[in-house]
């Protein structure tokens, strides 16, 4: 009882300090720790921390949708997650995949107006998952209140080296040499290429598991984004360390390069 009063009241302090400082409009968030909770906390198997962490994100977007911050960029799969053993990939992109057929019928989506977008190498990915991505972007596409952009079979260099292909397919399309190119070529027009062309670079990128580093996550888009690594494994994350992370942003002094 007591660690649950102490608990709330430095919840409301804490967002009391944030008040009358921006807040970030886009954070990035790394989901990380799922199997490592589970086997903490001694669980069946690693299934359930995904579980666990696939449950925690529904209540992170009520802490933003309470913030209004409205635009949140998750990393559920990376490309390297799909050399996992074949049992675990097979029940984690299960999960996803339900995960995705849910939100396209939640009723909390559509009451948040929350557009639902995937990134990364869907080809990879299998059919049925494809198909509930698709779903699920085409239910929620006319939504513009709140930004879920949900990484799956993604990997920053991967990104990027999808980028430079596609711009070389569509300038050899129209005729133009690589002398051509070369000299057109700038960081403008390759980032007009990226899966977040149309999106504003995240201000704010959050890891969580207590590794201090970006695994390649938003590689291009994250060059002046300020990072915040916490301890807490993802299915432990609290709404007290979301706004630990943002204090921490807000007392930064942004230079973007300068």
């Amino acid at each position: 009882m007591l660690t649950s009063i102490l608990y709330r009241l430095y919840e409301r302090r804490l967002l009391a300090e944030l008040r009358g400082a921006p807040l970030p409009r886009h954070i990035g968030l790394i989901l990380d720790g799922d199997r490592r909770f589970a086997r903490r906390r001694g669980l069946r198997d690693v299934l359930q921390g995904h579980e666990r962490g696939a449950a925690k994100l529904e209540e992170a977007l009520d802490w933003f949708e309470e913030l209004g911050i409205r635009m949140v960029t998750i990393w559920f799969l990376s490309t390297e997650n799909l050399t996992r053993p074949q049992e675990e990939l097979e029940r984690l992109l299960s999960l996803i995949e339900r995960k995705m057929r849910e939100a396209a019928v939640d009723p909390k989506i559509h009451r948040r107006q929350v557009r639902i977008r995937a990134i990364g190498q869907l080809d990879l990915l299998p059919p049925s998952l494809r198909d509930a991505i698709r779903i699920a972007e085409e239910a929620t596409a006319i939504y513009e209140n709140f930004s879920l952009n949900v990484a799956v079979g993604y990997g920053g260099r991967q990104e990027v080296a999808d980028a430079v292909r596609g711009l070389l397919r569509d300038w050899g399309r129209q005729g133009l040499t690589l002398g051509e190119i070369a000299d057109r070529l700038t960081a403008d027009v390759i980032g007009k290429y990226l899966y977040t062309y149309d999106l504003p670079d995240p201000d704010l990128i959050i890891r969580t598991s207590g590794e201090v580093r970006l695994s390649g996550f938003l590689l291009w888009q994250s060059a002046y984004s300020e990072y915040y690594f916490c301890d807490a494994y993802w299915p432990a994350f609290r709404k007290i360390d979301l706004l630990r992370a943002i204090r921490s942003y807000q007392q930064r002094q942004r230079r973007f390069g300068r």
